[in-house]
C-alpha cells in the first residue's frame, strides 16, 4: 500500500482524481488544498486532508511528509513568474520528502505559443533536475474549456476564431483524471505522456459537431489575433486573460496542438471520450 497525495484536490481535475482513488481503494489517499475545510466530503469517505499552499513552502513540506507519490496539478496563477515559482516550491518539497512526482503539464511546451508554456517547461526541467522519480502528463486542452465560448457562439450563430485551419485534440477532464490516477498508483519510470482525445479537429469541424449536437447553425468567422483580442476586450473579458486566450488560437493555427497519441489508452486501458460524445451531454 502506497501513500498518495493530490494537490489542488478541490479543483475540477483534483476532485475527479481523489474520487477515483477512493473508489478503487488499496492506497492511503491524501487530499490537499489551500483550504482543507473544503475537503470535508473526502474526509467522510476515508481520505486524509492536509493544507498545501503553493505560495507557502512550509505548508508543502508539512503536507508531503510520509508521502510516496504526489500529484502536482498545475496552478492557474497568471502573475509573471508566479506559476513557475509555485510549481518549483512543490517540486522542492516533494524532493525533500522523498516523494515521486506526477505532474500535469501541456503538449509541446518547448515550442508552444501559449503564454504560460514556459511555466510548464520550467517545471518539467525542475522535476528532472530534482532527481525525484517522475511521470509527466502533458494534458491537451480540455473539452470542458470549450463551454467558455461555445454557448454564446451558438446563441449568436457566429464563432470568432484566429485558429485558422490548425487542428487540436480536446480531451475530457475525466480521461485526464483516470490517467493521473493510474500514474499515481504505479511506480514512476521517468516517462512523459501526452494525453489527447481520439481525434484532431479544426475549429470549423468542432463548430459542425456543436451545431449537430444542438441543432443550431454555427459559422466560424476567421479573424486575426489583433481582431480577436479587440473582440474579447469589447465583450468585457478581463485584460489579464485576453493574451492567454489569443495565444491558444495562435498556437492552434501554428500547429502547436497538432498531436495525437494513444497514451490515455496505454494508462487507462480504454480510449478517451470523443468530442461528439461530450457535446451530446454538455450542450
Amino acid at each position: 500500500m502506497s501513500t498518495l497525495l493530490v494537490t489542488g484536490a478541490n479543483g475540477k481535475l483534483g476532485r475527479y482524481v481523489v474520487n477515483l482513488l477512493l473508489e478503487r481503494g488499496g492506497h492511503t489517499v491524501i487530499a490537499a488544498s489551500r483550504d482543507p475545510s473544503k475537503l470535508a466530503d473526502f474526509a467522510a469517505k476515508g481520505a486524509q486532508t492536509r493544507r498545501a499552499d503553493f505560495d507557502d513552502s512550509a505548508s508543502l513540506a508539512e503536507a508531503f511528509k510520509g508521502v510516496d507519490r504526489v500529484l502536482i496539478i498545475s496552478t492557474d496563477s497568471l502573475g509573471a513568474g508566479q506559476r513557475l515559482q509555485q510549481h518549483s516550491n512543490a517540486v522542492q518539497a516533494a524532493r525533500e520528502a522523498g516523494a515521486a512526482i506526477i505532474y500535469t503539464s501541456m503538449p509541446n511546451p518547448e515550442t508552444s505559443a501559449v503564454t504560460f508554456a514556459g511555466d510548464h517547461l520550467g517545471t518539467e526541467q525542475a522535476i528532472k533536475a530534482s532527481g525525484a522519480p517522475y511521470t509527466i502528463l502533458r494534458n491537451a486542452w480540455y473539452q470542458e474549456n470549450l463551454l467558455g465560448a461555445l454557448p454564446h457562439a451558438l446563441e449568436t450563430g457566429q464563432w470568432f476564431s484566429a485558429s485558422g485551419e490548425g487542428r487540436i485534440s480536446h480531451i475530457a477532464h475525466a480521461d485526464c483524471a483516470e490517467a493521473a490516477a493510474a500514474a499515481l498508483t504505479l511506480p514512476p519510470e521517468n516517462k512523459t505522456y501526452t494525453l489527447t482525445g481520439p481525434e484532431l479537429l479544426t475549429t470549423k469541424e468542432i463548430a459542425a459537431l456543436a451545431s449537430a449536437a444542438t441543432g443550431k447553425p454555427l459559422t466560424v468567422i476567421d479573424v486575426t489575433d489583433e481582431q480577436l483580442a479587440g473582440g474579447l476586450k469589447a465583450a468585457g473579458l478581463p485584460e489579464a486573460i485576453i493574451p492567454m486566450l489569443v495565444s491558444f488560437d495562435a498556437n492552434t493555427r501554428k500547429g502547436g496542438f497538432d498531436v495525437l497519441t494513444k497514451d490515455v489508452e496505454i494508462l487507462t486501458g480504454h480510449k478517451p471520450r470523443s468530442l461528439a460524445a461530450f457535446f451530446a451531454t454538455a450542450l
